[in-house]
């Protein structure tokens, strides 16, 4: 009991020096549980969306798209109408529902706005029927009656400002059709995100089908008493049709929250990586105060050992405060954790994926799991200083100096430091030198988490180096002052090790991101310099949803356009050569295009020739492909397409796969792929490839961009535009990735001041001594935050140095892959130095401000 009440004693007594470790447990563990919690919620949200909008039983076409996906060929797979009656006809059934539903279309306001989502949610258009009117509620005006009328969801009408009687575009393979808002349908669920359209029956099935008596599902609702599965049963043997599938609302549920794992589990362990980051950068921190108030508390602790105090209970005293400081900051961020998932919530939404507090989901085991991390987290931290601590002798605890510092204990972290590196570089060179990606990525791995250790190991011997060598280049010039911070710095190598390694792990992180980025970009624009032959390329804006008929009629009708090339994709089944009629098939994507695709896309070949792959009934495989199922020129694929039409395809060319553009494609004529495949599954173009008449460049990309106007979900780009727009999507996702490492930044900041508030409490006589003999509050506080400048930028270097060799050498890893081009950065690298002198000074304006409101005489007197 004396123990724990010397440990409450001694925690509130410091409390002040604890609390930005307490910061750091907070921040690390809101962050935990608040992905935790945000990822439970969007599960929720998700999971009451699909239960409420699935019937007992829903009936699909066999090969209908699976999700949200848009259809290729632009027009959804349909069921007859006959199918509704038949299965309103079986036992258990109290209605049967035939619906109509589209997402290859667009919807666009009176200005041409595009209203769908900008997030990867689909846009929808349907027809209004009682399932629609059992999980919406019209909020204002009434249903369409007409193909003059659409109805539209409410989020999309309060996002774009749009009310009862506003004109609307929907712009289908079909055609495109006008109409006027006649209503408001609210989900009584949240909408994450769609935009949705309301079409009375008859319009829908003209509009979107393109004929009438047809559907793309029945929605089957069971009488009292009967299951799911005896319903579906019981459907299914009354349409007595294989071309049919069937759906209880439990798999229409599970398919539909298996469609969004895979984006929520991306996001949820990519969020919890960069709390793990901030974590071990908070580690840092904790061992750093514990580690500072240990020696500052030599003295106390000696009386301790004096009067009896076993090396146990000083050990165990030391660890008290650490549990009690864990429990604190892991309570106070368990709570910040709900805000922080509510931020992200609101985030969301601002970038149109809805997400209502009224969905707030806390299960039992965040809470737990945060308390369990932050306080398992903290006790580890503050071992080895508590260990420290109940090594300390009572008679060296008594000495006015504290204990010298164990020079053996230096050479041995030198050499442990010196091998972990050298053991880190050598696998960093063997990934560089790698044949295959996931052996170079296994290297890799281990190169970095070696060299990092190691650089956390030898970092207190390297801080005597670095610190001279900074201080002749950014102290020296503030004269005694200068030469004072530089000793400040040097005098005790481990501790400003320690503060630098936790700064220099987030900036390691930067540096690395920001060559693999750059390389990135800079290696796409050269694969396009060299495998682009065209001078334009239309597609969708998402490059994904396919170009519709009107558009590529415009496109091709261009006068300044010397040629147009149309390229689609066609998912195919193909059973390798040597494979049995019914054995094991893989799906795969065939590209079809037309010969003069070779010219907008240029392509090498390792075996036989591109131009024959063009030929009839002929096609090319990658390179990777052709050597996993062992094919060669010559070789017999079989090949499935829709409907159950079987072609046998030659293998007439093998495409390297070192291209970071269309990668190990498998190329067709169009005119092979149209033999078998019915007109109205043809899939529409995904990308169009233009060449400007000679001289008319200009007036070229002048014309497609006007007759492309009326078409927002399609841009126009040359080569330029292209670039840029890759450059773009990569530097919107590291600035994302940048964000959430400003958290382990922020935590390596708080160390930094922590460090600099505790030495200042540590140097409280000798500080006082110096005001005595004439320096100046001024000249003190300008002393305190060039240490803190020189710590920050020795964290820098070595941050910035080791981030750079990990980013070349994922680079070389890319190479494989044919991004090829290492580009560092160097003005984000120096933007990124300059800043951490930045953050150096202003985490030192606390602690230099507090230094210079130090009393004189009591400073001198303190012991």
């Amino acid at each position: 009991m004396s123990v724990l009440k010397t440990s409450l004693r001694s925690f509130v007594a410091h409390k002040g020096r604890m609390a930005l470790s307490a910061v750091a447990v907070l921040l690390s563990v809101a962050f935990v549980c608040g992905t935790l919690v945000f990822t439970d919620t969007m599960n929720t949200t998700f999971d009451k969306l699909f239960a409420s909008s699935s019937s007992d039983v829903t009936v699909l076409p066999k090969d209908a798209a699976p999700g949200d996906q848009a259809p290729a060929s632009g027009r959804p797979e349909t069921l007859p109408a006959s199918a509704v009656e038949k299965a309103r006809g079986a036992q258990g059934v109290r209605t049967a529902q035939g619906t109509v539903a589209s997402t290859g279309v667009t919807v666009v306001d009176a200005d041409n706005e595009n209203l769908g989502s900008t997030t990867g949610a689909p846009t929808i258009a349907s027809s209004w029927d009682t399932d629609d009117r059992r999980t919406m509620d019209i909020t204002s005006g009434h249903a369409p009656r007409g193909p003059t009328e659409v109805m539209l969801d409410a989020d999309t009408a309060e996002k774009h400002k749009l009310g009862v009687g506003d004109e609307i575009r929907t712009l289908a393979a079909t055609g495109e059709l006008t109409s006027r808002i006649s209503g408001i349908a609210a989900f009584e669920v949240t909408n994450p995100g769609a935009t949705i359209v309301f079409f009375d029956t008859a319009t829908a099935q003209r509009e979107l089908l393109g004929k009438e008596d047809a559907f793309t599902s029945v929605a089957v609702t069971a009488d009292s008493g009967v299951t799911g599965e005896l319903l579906k049963k019981n459907v299914a043997d009354a349409l007595g049709e294989k071309s049919y599938s069937y759906q209880t609302k439990k798999e229409a549920a599970d398919e539909g929250r298996e469609d969004i794992a895979g984006f929520l589990d991306v996001m949820k362990y990519a969020l919890l990586g960069f709390a793990g980051i901030a974590l071990l950068v908070g580690v840092f921190l904790i061992v750093n105060t514990f580690s500072m108030l240990v020696a500052q508390r030599t003295r106390e602790i000696g009386l301790l050992r004096a009067i009896g105090s076993s090396r146990r209970q000083v050990n165990r005293s030391v660890l008290i405060e650490a549990l009690l400081l864990g429990t604190l900051g892991s309570v106070l961020g368990v709570g910040a954790g709900v805000g922080i998932a509510v931020g992200l919530m609101e985030l969301m939404s601002l970038l149109g994926i809805n997400l209502s507090t009224s969905e707030l989901t806390v299960s039992w085991t965040t809470p737990v799991v945060g308390l369990v991390l932050g306080v398992i987290v903290t006790v580890l931290a503050a071992y080895l200083p508590a260990r420290r601590a109940g090594r300390i002798s009572p008679m060296a605890a008594l000495r006015d100096a504290g204990t010298p510092a164990d020079g053996r204990a230096g050479r041995v972290r030198a050499v442990l430091g010196l091998l972990l590196s050298a053991g880190g570089g050598a696998c960093l060179y063997a990934a560089a030198q790698a044949d295959a990606a996931g052996q170079g990525s296994l290297y890799l791995g281990g190169g970095v988490v070696l060299t990092l250790v190691g650089f956390i190991v030898v970092g207190p011997v390297l801080a005597g180096l670095f610190v001279r060598v900074l201080g002749v280049v950014v102290l020296r010039p503030f004269g005694r002052v200068g030469r004072l911070a530089e000793r400040n710095a040097l005098r005790n190598p481990r501790r400003t090790g320690a503060t630098a390694a936790a700064l220099m792990i987030g900036l390691a992180l930067v540096a690395s991101l920001s060559v693999v980025g750059s390389s990135m970009v800079a290696s796409a624009s050269d694969e396009l310099d060299k495998s682009v032959g065209t001078d334009f390329i239309v597609q969708a804006e998402n490059g994904i949803q396919p170009i519709l008929p009107a558009v590529t009629k415009r496109v091709e009708d261009a006068d300044t356009l010397a040629n147009v090339t149309s390229y689609k994709a066609v998912e195919v089944e193909i059973t390798p050569p040597g494979g049995k009629p019914g054995g094991k098939k893989e799906r795969e994507v065939l590209s079809a295009a037309e010969p003069s695709y070779m010219k907008d896309l240029h392509r090498e070949t390792t075996a036989g020739e591109l131009s024959a792959a063009y030929g009839k009934d002929a096609m090319s495989v990658g390179e990777e492909y052709a050597k996993e199922h062992g094919v060669k020129v010559g070789d017999t694929l079989t090949v499935d397409f829709a409907a159950g039409r079987t072609a046998e395809l030659k293998v007439a060319a093998i495409t390297s796969d070192d291209s970071a553009l269309d990668q190990g494609a498998m190329y067709a004529n169009i005119t092979t792929v149209a033999r078998y495949v019915a007109p109205d599954r043809m899939p529409l173009d995904q990308m169009m490839f233009g060449t400007a008449r000679e001289g008319q460049d200009r007036a070229a990309y002048k014309e497609l961009k006007a007759a492309l106007e009326p078409y927002p979900q399609y841009v126009v780009r040359d080569q330029a535009d292209y670039k840029k727009t890759l450059e773009n999507q990569i530097g919107q996702l590291l600035n994302m990735v940048y964000g959430l490492l400003a958290l382990a930044i922020i935590v390596a900041i708080l160390g930094v001041v922590n460090t600099l508030a505790l030495s200042v409490v540590e140097r409280t006589r000798e500080i006082g001594l110096m005001r005595a003999i004439g320096l100046s509050r001024r000249q003190l506080r300008r002393m305190v935050r060039l240490e803190s400048v020189v710590i920050a930028l020795f964290g820098a270097l070595l941050g910035l140095g080791l981030g750079m060799c990990w980013g070349a050498t994922a680079q070389q890893l890319l190479a494989l892959e044919g991004l090829g081009v290492l580009e560092v950065p160097w003005t984000t690298i120096g933007t990124v130095f300059v800043g951490s002198a930045l953050v150096g000074l202003v985490a030192a304006l606390v602690p230099a401000f507090r230094a210079g409101r130090m009393n004189v005489l009591n400073a001198i007197a303190t012991e």
